[in-house]
């Protein structure tokens, strides 16, 4: 029979575990299905902190480095300074990047690091709780915001494509959504674009997915991405912010 569909060799072939409909999975597997389309599994290293994210290393077939939270674009900063014909990414959620490691990613992209950041903003802490996150959407609830998170008692939730697209040396910032087939393919193509403005050179390259989390949202999972594509989205708008001429 013919083969129509195989498994990305950048994956392990393990189970997850994550919670079913979790949007994390397809992340890692659109990551690592561009690195192998470019023929570079052998040559990139990826950094996670702590969170959901830090499952990543389990997955991910590629050289893999944890870092403290908040702390992954610092030491992938470092890599790729070190090893700059390798491909470096860091892997991080909301909780880790837009609140305990705000000062590291605005620096790193005001440096113009060579390194690319993929986002996954599911609006929530999903591993220590479901707490209330910088990127919590007003009215939803968590439980840290048991009646809703409110603009007196938290503020505005982060934009944080919007925040780094304001930095000169961020020269691609662009941000995707995975709640269907067809999104999934749009994100798809943003990380075949990071990855190849990072081979060149130009600076600072992120990726915000916005992402379901099921268990601490509350929702089955379809309910959850119809969620990120109602709720989410009309908060966060997909789009793309910055792209460097040529690509």
């Amino acid at each position: 029979m013919k083969t129509v569909f195989e498994p990305t060799k950048g994956m392990i072939p393990v189970d997850t575990s994550y919670c079913p409909g979790c949007t994390h999975g397809i992340a890692h597997r659109i990551i690592m299905e561009v690195l192998e389309e470019r023929g570079s599994l052998g040559n990139t290293i990826g950094v996670v902190p702590i969170g959901c994210a830090i499952n990543a290393h389990h997955f991910m077939n590629v050289d893999m480095c944890e870092s403290t939270h908040g702390r992954a674009p610092a030491i992938a900063a470092g890599i790729r300074r070190v090893h700059p014909d390798q491909v470096v990414f860091t892997y991080q959620g909301d909780g880790d990047l837009a609140s305990i490691g705000t000062a590291e990613i605005i620096h790193a992209a005001h440096r113009g690091e060579k390194f690319t950041t993929f986002f996954i903003n599911n609006a929530i802490y999903g591993m220590t709780g479901g707490q209330m996150a910088p990127t919590t959407l007003i009215g939803q609830k968590t439980t840290t915001s048991v009646n809703g998170r409110t603009v007196e008692q938290a503020g505005l939730p982060l934009r944080m494509c919007e925040i780094l697209s304001q930095i000169d040396c961020a020269v691609y910032v662009e941000r995707v959504m995975l709640n269907n087939p067809a999104n999934v393919r749009k994100a798809k193509a943003a990380v075949r674009k990071a990855l190849d403005i990072q081979d060149a050179r130009l600076g600072f390259t992120f990726v915000e997915f916005l992402s379901s989390c099921p268990t601490n949202w509350g929702l089955a999972p379809k309910d959850a991405l119809k969620f990120v594509g109602e709720n989410m989205a009309e908060y966060y708008p997909v789009r793309n912010f910055k792209t460097p001429e040529g690509f």
